[in-house]
């Protein structure tokens, strides 16, 4: 089992003034605590974090420490765009691996590293959902509040009904066959992988998500990942809610 962890965003809505999976959470870079997560869960063996070129030897430092005789954990450079930064790391496990992916893995997952506190129950279900018959599958929440389909000019067209909609987290989890097949034949960019497999004709399953499974986006939602780490404590090293800006259209990868 390997995990791709997308960690090549610049994080401008974050306000941070760096790469936002190096920001830190009472100490420690969003980008180990993902990997860490993802290993401690005992469902994933493997861990490929892609990240700036210009952090490379950073994440080396900080992820050291999680390489061992049973767990193979790379560093590789992201693209210009999310896709780019995926394909990358999936080519980084043949690279290592030195044999075809899905030959040596049964299930692949994408995680982002900005969702550095998802438990690890959530991990385990959609590894074992994929390994249980399903190509590709995401973690879901129910949809709470009332959504609205507007126009260009803002106006509402349409109330989806929400019953029938999910927020969808991450790891997403593929059978490697799959996932691969769909990043071949993708030509654009997608901020969602499941997305490139129902481009394909691939039908994706769900499972629940977990509410701890959030990303961080804004400095309010730095916020509460410190709130959620440790309840007690101040918001030692909270980022400023005014150096809130809104994100260009390539700012996450």
């Amino acid at each position: 089992m390997a995990a791709v962890v997308p960690a090549a965003g610049s994080g401008v809505r974050l306000g941070a003034g760096l790469p936002k999976a190096f920001v830190e959470l009472h100490g420690r870079t969003m980008l180990e605590r993902a990997a860490a997560g993802l290993l401690a869960s005992g469902a994933v063996d493997d861990v490929v974090a892609v990240v700036p070129e210009d952090r490379v030897a950073q994440a080396e430092s900080e992820l050291a420490h999680l390489r061992d005789d049973d767990h193979l954990v790379v560093v590789t450079t992201g693209g210009a765009e999310r896709t780019d930064s995926v394909r990358n790391g999936l080519a980084a496990l043949t690279a290592h691996r030195h044999h075809p992916r899905a030959a040596v893995y049964d299930v692949l997952l994408v995680h982002d590293a900005a969702r550095c506190l998802t438990p690890p129950d959530a991990i385990r279900r959609v590894v074992a959902a994929v390994r249980t018959g399903a190509v590709a599958v995401v973690p879901v929440l129910p949809v709470v509040d009332t959504v609205k389909q507007v126009d260009a000019d803002g106006y509402v067209v349409g109330t989806p009904d929400r019953a029938a909609l999910r927020a969808v987290q991450t790891p997403q989890g593929f059978a490697p066959d799959v996932l691969l097949a769909a990043y071949d034949a993708a030509g654009d960019v997608a901020t969602d992988d499941a997305g490139l497999v129902e481009r394909t004709g691939g039908r994706v399953a769900t499972v629940p998500g977990d509410p701890l499974a959030f990303k961080i986006t804004t400095a309010d939602d730095h916020s509460r990942a410190l709130a959620e780490l440790d309840p007690g404590s101040p918001d030692t090293g909270a980022l400023d809610p005014g150096a809130l800006v809104p994100a260009g259209p390539q700012e996450e990868k």
